[in-house]
Protein backbone atom coordinates (compact mmCIF):
# COMPACT_ATOMS: atom_id res chain seq x y z
CA UNK A 1 0.00 0.00 0.00
CA UNK A 2 1.40 3.37 -1.06
CA UNK A 3 0.84 6.40 1.12
CA UNK A 4 0.35 9.63 -0.79
CA UNK A 5 2.77 12.40 0.13
CA UNK A 6 0.94 15.62 0.83
CA UNK A 7 2.07 19.19 0.28
CA UNK A 8 3.44 21.33 3.09
CA UNK A 9 0.84 23.36 4.92
CA UNK A 10 0.40 26.91 3.66
CA UNK A 11 -1.76 28.89 6.08
CA UNK A 12 -0.03 29.83 9.34
CA UNK A 13 -1.42 32.12 12.02
CA UNK A 14 0.81 33.72 14.65
CA UNK A 15 -0.21 35.28 17.93
CA UNK A 16 2.53 37.74 18.86
CA UNK A 17 4.05 38.40 15.42
CA UNK A 18 4.94 41.91 16.56
CA UNK A 19 7.29 40.52 19.23
CA UNK A 20 10.88 39.38 18.76
CA UNK A 21 10.33 35.62 18.65
CA UNK A 22 6.97 35.89 16.86
CA UNK A 23 8.55 38.29 14.40
CA UNK A 24 11.42 35.88 13.76
CA UNK A 25 8.90 33.14 13.07
CA UNK A 26 6.91 35.32 10.67
CA UNK A 27 9.96 36.59 8.78
CA UNK A 28 11.42 33.12 8.32
CA UNK A 29 8.12 31.69 7.10
CA UNK A 30 7.59 34.54 4.65
CA UNK A 31 11.12 34.15 3.31
CA UNK A 32 10.32 30.63 2.08
CA UNK A 33 7.59 31.90 -0.23
CA UNK A 34 5.55 28.81 0.64
CA UNK A 35 3.39 30.17 3.43
CA UNK A 36 0.65 32.71 3.96
CA UNK A 37 1.24 34.25 7.39
CA UNK A 38 -1.62 35.82 9.33
CA UNK A 39 -0.70 37.98 12.32
CA UNK A 40 -3.38 38.23 15.00
CA UNK A 41 -3.18 41.58 16.76
CA UNK A 42 -5.28 43.53 19.22
CA UNK A 43 -7.81 45.85 17.67
CA UNK A 44 -6.06 48.97 18.94
CA UNK A 45 -2.49 47.75 18.42
CA UNK A 46 -0.07 50.10 16.66
CA UNK A 47 2.80 47.59 16.65
CA UNK A 48 4.36 46.82 13.29
CA UNK A 49 4.11 43.32 11.84
CA UNK A 50 6.68 41.92 9.38
CA UNK A 51 6.20 42.97 5.77
CA UNK A 52 4.10 40.49 3.86
CA UNK A 53 2.06 39.23 6.79
CA UNK A 54 -1.70 39.63 6.75
CA UNK A 55 -3.11 41.46 9.76
CA UNK A 56 -6.29 40.29 11.44
CA UNK A 57 -7.41 42.38 14.40
CA UNK A 58 -9.14 40.45 17.15
CA UNK A 59 -10.73 41.02 20.53
CA UNK A 60 -8.85 38.65 22.81
CA UNK A 61 -11.69 38.91 25.33
CA UNK A 62 -14.19 37.59 22.77
CA UNK A 63 -13.93 33.88 21.96
CA UNK A 64 -16.04 34.25 18.81
CA UNK A 65 -13.65 36.90 17.52
CA UNK A 66 -10.75 34.47 17.99
CA UNK A 67 -12.59 31.56 16.36
CA UNK A 68 -13.51 33.63 13.32
CA UNK A 69 -9.94 34.88 12.91
CA UNK A 70 -8.56 31.32 13.02
CA UNK A 71 -11.01 29.64 10.64
CA UNK A 72 -9.19 28.14 7.67
CA UNK A 73 -5.76 28.24 9.31
CA UNK A 74 -3.67 25.06 9.26
CA UNK A 75 -1.10 25.89 11.92
CA UNK A 76 -1.17 28.29 14.86
CA UNK A 77 1.90 29.57 16.69
CA UNK A 78 1.24 31.13 20.09
CA UNK A 79 3.81 33.55 21.49
CA UNK A 80 2.73 35.60 24.48
CA UNK A 81 4.28 38.23 26.71
CA UNK A 82 5.10 37.25 30.28
CA UNK A 83 2.51 39.87 31.22
CA UNK A 84 -0.34 38.15 29.37
CA UNK A 85 -3.32 37.01 31.48
CA UNK A 86 -2.91 33.49 32.84
CA UNK A 87 -5.98 32.15 31.06
CA UNK A 88 -5.30 33.68 27.63
CA UNK A 89 -3.18 30.85 26.28
CA UNK A 90 -5.88 28.26 27.00
CA UNK A 91 -8.60 30.43 25.49
CA UNK A 92 -6.63 30.96 22.28
CA UNK A 93 -5.93 27.23 21.97
CA UNK A 94 -9.58 26.36 22.62
CA UNK A 95 -10.66 28.84 19.95
CA UNK A 96 -8.19 27.29 17.49
CA UNK A 97 -9.62 23.85 18.16
CA UNK A 98 -13.17 25.09 17.60
CA UNK A 99 -12.01 26.74 14.38
CA UNK A 100 -10.60 23.39 13.20
CA UNK A 101 -6.89 24.31 13.26
CA UNK A 102 -5.11 20.92 13.11
CA UNK A 103 -1.77 21.98 14.64
CA UNK A 104 -0.87 24.34 17.48
CA UNK A 105 2.64 25.27 18.60
CA UNK A 106 2.10 26.31 22.22
CA UNK A 107 3.96 29.05 24.03
CA UNK A 108 6.46 26.57 25.51
CA UNK A 109 9.85 27.46 24.06
CA UNK A 110 12.09 26.78 27.07
CA UNK A 111 13.56 23.45 28.09
CA UNK A 112 12.06 20.05 27.19
CA UNK A 113 9.14 18.98 29.32
CA UNK A 114 9.92 15.86 31.29
CA UNK A 115 7.58 12.88 31.36
CA UNK A 116 5.84 14.06 34.52
CA UNK A 117 5.47 17.60 33.18
CA UNK A 118 8.12 19.17 35.39
CA UNK A 119 11.03 18.49 37.68
CA UNK A 120 12.29 20.06 40.87
CA UNK A 121 14.44 22.59 39.01
CA UNK A 122 12.05 23.61 36.25
CA UNK A 123 10.38 26.80 37.45
CA UNK A 124 8.22 26.94 34.33
CA UNK A 125 7.79 23.18 33.94
CA UNK A 126 4.21 22.94 35.19
CA UNK A 127 3.11 25.98 33.20
CA UNK A 128 4.74 24.66 30.02
CA UNK A 129 3.09 21.26 30.47
CA UNK A 130 -0.31 22.94 30.89
CA UNK A 131 0.23 24.93 27.69
CA UNK A 132 1.04 21.77 25.77
CA UNK A 133 -2.17 20.24 27.09
CA UNK A 134 -4.03 23.36 25.97
CA UNK A 135 -2.86 22.62 22.42
CA UNK A 136 -3.89 18.95 22.51
CA UNK A 137 -7.52 19.89 22.55
CA UNK A 138 -10.37 18.52 20.45
CA UNK A 139 -9.53 19.07 16.78
CA UNK A 140 -5.95 20.15 17.42
CA UNK A 141 -2.60 18.49 18.09
CA UNK A 142 0.47 20.11 19.60
CA UNK A 143 3.96 20.44 18.17
CA UNK A 144 6.29 21.89 20.80
CA UNK A 145 9.70 23.40 20.03
CA UNK A 146 11.97 23.54 23.12
CA UNK A 147 15.02 25.68 22.38
CA UNK A 148 16.44 26.66 25.79
CA UNK A 149 16.96 30.27 26.81
CA UNK A 150 16.99 32.83 23.97
CA UNK A 151 20.61 33.89 23.74
CA UNK A 152 20.54 37.53 22.61
CA UNK A 153 17.55 38.38 24.80
CA UNK A 154 19.04 36.83 27.91
CA UNK A 155 22.51 38.34 27.40
CA UNK A 156 21.21 41.85 26.70
CA UNK A 157 18.53 42.05 29.39
CA UNK A 158 20.84 42.59 32.34
CA UNK A 159 22.35 41.11 35.47
CA UNK A 160 19.21 39.34 36.66
CA UNK A 161 19.17 37.10 33.58
CA UNK A 162 22.52 35.72 32.38
CA UNK A 163 24.36 37.77 35.02
CA UNK A 164 25.80 40.38 32.64
CA UNK A 165 25.56 44.18 32.74
CA UNK A 166 27.43 44.76 29.51
CA UNK A 167 27.35 48.56 29.54
CA UNK A 168 28.99 48.67 32.97
CA UNK A 169 31.33 45.74 32.23
CA UNK A 170 30.04 43.72 35.16
CA UNK A 171 29.18 40.03 35.45
CA UNK A 172 27.98 37.77 38.24
CA UNK A 173 29.09 34.19 37.70
CA UNK A 174 26.75 31.60 39.20
CA UNK A 175 28.92 29.14 41.14
CA UNK A 176 32.14 29.03 39.06
CA UNK A 177 30.56 30.33 35.84
CA UNK A 178 31.41 27.16 33.94
CA UNK A 179 28.04 25.40 33.97
CA UNK A 180 27.10 24.71 30.33
CA UNK A 181 23.50 25.21 29.17
CA UNK A 182 21.63 24.91 25.87
CA UNK A 183 20.57 28.17 24.19
CA UNK A 184 19.14 29.31 20.86
CA UNK A 185 19.01 32.50 18.84
CA UNK A 186 15.79 33.98 17.55
CA UNK A 187 16.99 33.44 13.97
CA UNK A 188 17.61 29.74 14.58
CA UNK A 189 14.12 29.37 16.04
CA UNK A 190 12.68 31.07 12.97
CA UNK A 191 14.63 28.85 10.59
CA UNK A 192 13.54 25.76 12.51
CA UNK A 193 9.85 26.60 12.24
CA UNK A 194 10.11 27.52 8.57
CA UNK A 195 11.91 24.26 7.80
CA UNK A 196 9.45 22.23 9.86
CA UNK A 197 6.45 23.72 8.07
CA UNK A 198 8.13 23.24 4.69
CA UNK A 199 8.07 19.46 5.17
CA UNK A 200 5.26 17.49 3.55
CA UNK A 201 2.30 17.46 5.91
CA UNK A 202 2.18 13.66 5.79
CA UNK A 203 3.13 10.59 3.77
CA UNK A 204 6.88 11.17 3.73
CA UNK A 205 9.83 10.87 6.09
CA UNK A 206 10.35 13.32 7.57
CA UNK A 207 6.93 14.93 7.59
CA UNK A 208 5.12 17.39 9.82
CA UNK A 209 2.68 14.72 11.01
CA UNK A 210 5.56 12.70 12.50
CA UNK A 211 5.94 15.43 15.13
CA UNK A 212 2.27 15.45 16.14
CA UNK A 213 1.99 15.76 19.94
CA UNK A 214 5.78 15.58 20.19
CA UNK A 215 8.69 17.90 20.96
CA UNK A 216 11.00 19.21 18.24
CA UNK A 217 14.24 19.98 20.09
CA UNK A 218 16.61 22.52 18.54
CA UNK A 219 19.55 24.65 19.66
CA UNK A 220 22.19 27.13 18.59
CA UNK A 221 24.92 26.70 21.20
CA UNK A 222 25.98 24.91 24.36
CA UNK A 223 27.65 27.66 26.39
CA UNK A 224 28.65 28.66 29.90
CA UNK A 225 28.81 32.15 31.36
CA UNK A 226 32.58 31.88 30.94
CA UNK A 227 32.08 31.19 27.23
CA UNK A 228 29.77 34.21 27.00
CA UNK A 229 32.32 36.49 28.64
CA UNK A 230 35.08 35.22 26.35
CA UNK A 231 32.82 35.98 23.38
CA UNK A 232 32.15 39.48 24.71
CA UNK A 233 35.90 39.99 25.02
CA UNK A 234 36.31 39.14 21.33
CA UNK A 235 33.44 41.41 20.30
CA UNK A 236 34.32 44.35 22.56
CA UNK A 237 38.09 44.01 22.59
CA UNK A 238 38.14 43.64 26.39
CA UNK A 239 39.75 41.24 28.84
CA UNK A 240 38.92 40.04 32.34
CA UNK A 241 40.88 42.98 33.71
CA UNK A 242 38.29 45.35 32.20
CA UNK A 243 35.37 43.64 33.93
CA UNK A 244 34.10 43.53 37.49
CA UNK A 245 33.66 39.76 37.96
CA UNK A 246 31.85 38.50 41.06
CA UNK A 247 30.65 35.04 42.07
CA UNK A 248 27.40 33.88 43.65
CA UNK A 249 26.03 30.41 44.44
CA UNK A 250 23.21 29.46 42.09
CA UNK A 251 21.17 28.35 45.10
CA UNK A 252 21.47 31.84 46.60
CA UNK A 253 20.41 33.29 43.28
CA UNK A 254 17.24 31.24 43.39
CA UNK A 255 16.51 32.17 47.01
CA UNK A 256 17.00 35.88 46.26
CA UNK A 257 14.69 35.56 43.28
CA UNK A 258 11.94 33.99 45.35
CA UNK A 259 12.27 36.81 47.90
CA UNK A 260 12.05 39.45 45.18
CA UNK A 261 9.02 37.76 43.63
CA UNK A 262 7.29 38.08 47.00
CA UNK A 263 7.87 41.83 46.68
CA UNK A 264 6.32 41.90 43.20
CA UNK A 265 9.58 42.48 41.31
CA UNK A 266 9.79 41.13 37.76
CA UNK A 267 13.52 40.60 38.17
CA UNK A 268 12.84 38.14 40.97
CA UNK A 269 11.26 35.74 38.52
CA UNK A 270 14.26 36.12 36.20
CA UNK A 271 16.70 35.37 39.01
CA UNK A 272 14.78 32.29 40.06
CA UNK A 273 14.34 30.97 36.52
CA UNK A 274 17.90 31.54 35.36
CA UNK A 275 19.44 30.53 38.67
CA UNK A 276 17.69 27.18 38.34
CA UNK A 277 18.90 26.91 34.75
CA UNK A 278 22.52 27.11 35.87
CA UNK A 279 22.27 24.56 38.67
CA UNK A 280 24.71 21.72 38.03
CA UNK A 281 21.99 19.20 38.93
CA UNK A 282 19.50 20.54 36.36
CA UNK A 283 19.94 18.21 33.38
CA UNK A 284 17.04 19.71 31.42
CA UNK A 285 18.82 23.04 30.93
CA UNK A 286 21.55 21.39 28.85
CA UNK A 287 19.29 19.05 26.95
CA UNK A 288 21.49 19.21 23.83
CA UNK A 289 24.10 17.17 25.71
CA UNK A 290 21.88 14.13 26.16
CA UNK A 291 18.75 14.37 23.98
CA UNK A 292 18.18 14.00 20.25
CA UNK A 293 18.00 17.30 18.41
CA UNK A 294 16.09 18.01 15.19
CA UNK A 295 18.79 20.36 13.84
CA UNK A 296 20.02 17.92 11.21
CA UNK A 297 16.55 16.84 10.12
CA UNK A 298 15.58 20.49 9.68
CA UNK A 299 18.84 21.43 7.97
CA UNK A 300 19.74 24.07 10.55
CA UNK A 301 23.15 25.74 10.19
CA UNK A 302 25.91 25.89 12.77
CA UNK A 303 25.97 29.47 14.02
CA UNK A 304 28.78 31.75 15.10
CA UNK A 305 28.64 32.59 18.82
CA UNK A 306 30.41 35.93 18.40
CA UNK A 307 27.93 37.05 15.73
CA UNK A 308 25.08 36.35 18.14
CA UNK A 309 26.91 38.18 20.93
CA UNK A 310 27.44 41.15 18.61
CA UNK A 311 23.68 41.29 18.00
CA UNK A 312 23.07 41.50 21.75
CA UNK A 313 25.61 44.33 22.04
CA UNK A 314 24.04 46.13 19.09
CA UNK A 315 20.61 45.84 20.70
CA UNK A 316 21.89 47.52 23.84
CA UNK A 317 23.70 50.26 21.94
CA UNK A 318 20.51 51.03 20.00
CA UNK A 319 18.61 51.64 23.25
CA UNK A 320 16.59 48.41 23.08
CA UNK A 321 14.08 48.02 25.91
CA UNK A 322 11.77 45.00 25.94
CA UNK A 323 9.73 46.34 28.86
CA UNK A 324 8.99 50.00 28.03
CA UNK A 325 7.41 51.97 30.83
CA UNK A 326 8.07 49.29 33.44
CA UNK A 327 10.26 49.44 36.51
CA UNK A 328 12.11 46.12 36.74
CA UNK A 329 13.89 46.60 40.04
Amino acid sequence: MTTMTTKPIEKVAIVGATGRIGGAFAQALLKTGRHTVTALTRQNSEAIVPDGAHIVRVDYEDDESLIKALEGQQFLVITLSVRAPDNLHGRIAAAASKAGVPYIMPNAFGNPISSDGANEHEVMGKIMAERVQDAQNGNSSSITMPCGFWYEWSLALGEQWFGFTIKDRKVTFFDDGKRVITVSTWDQCGRALASLLSLPESGATPSLAQFKNKQVLINSFRVSQRDMLDSLHRVLGTSDADWDITYEPAEKRIADGIAEMAQGKLTGFAKRLYGAGFLSTNKQSDFAASMDLANEILGLPKEDLDEATQRAVDMLESGWNPFPGETLV
